[in-house]
């Protein structure tokens, strides 16, 4: 796995050892980022259920101001902090090491650009960020929402909560749904 574009690029990322990651492959983050290049630079990122960082880290190598990386796992984390080191973008990063859904009300910005995550699939865990994140201050109509999930992960609630689905990308094993906050 490595940075594709920007500052960083071509610089190689660690993963971290075992199962309880799913490195997003170089081939659907390059067509992530393709998508989401109007609102990386100098803009807010936050990368929840972060891994390795390597999301987080492309925002940031790619002009992002900031990027907030959360993740509870104790290998995933130090595996984020190599990584921010080795690309010399850890001064432009918050990393805390706590759940997702805790972390979220310690996030203190005034607007974020893009929030990502990509939870372990078949948890549930999509719709409890989505739960909080409808009433965080920092969430408004311009912030872009993105979830990596399995292919059979169901979405029809997220009218309900308050978003709207602007894109939903499928690839051979699983999907990004885009979705804002509805006016």
């Amino acid at each position: 796995m490595r940075v594709i574009a920007g500052k960083a690029r071509s610089l190689k990322l660690k993963t971290p050892d075992g199962l309880d990651t799913r490195p997003t492959t170089d081939r659907i983050k390059e067509t992530l980022f393709n998508m989401l290049q109007p609102y990386i630079p100098d803009g807010i990122f936050i990368d929840l259920f972060s891994g390795s960082g390597g999301i987080g880290i492309e925002a940031l190598s790619r002009g992002a101001k900031h990027a907030y990386f959360i993740e509870n796992n104790k290998n995933a984390l130090a595996c984020i902090l190599d990584n921010l080191k080795f690309t010399r973008l850890i001064d432009d990063a918050t990393v805390l090491k706590q759940d997702a859904l805790s972390a979220l009300s310690g996030i203190h910005e005034k607007e974020a650009d893009v929030i990502f995550m990509d939870p372990p699939y078949g948890q549930d865990y999509e719709k409890q960020v989505l739960m909080q994140l409808k009433n965080m201050t920092y969430v408004s109509e311009n912030t872009l929402i993105v979830v990596e999930a399995a292919l059979d992960t169901d979405f029809s609630y997220v009218e309900a909560l308050g978003f709207e689905i602007v894109k939903d990308k499928q690839y051979k094993t699983n999907k990004h749904i885009f979705m804002k906050k509805s006016n």
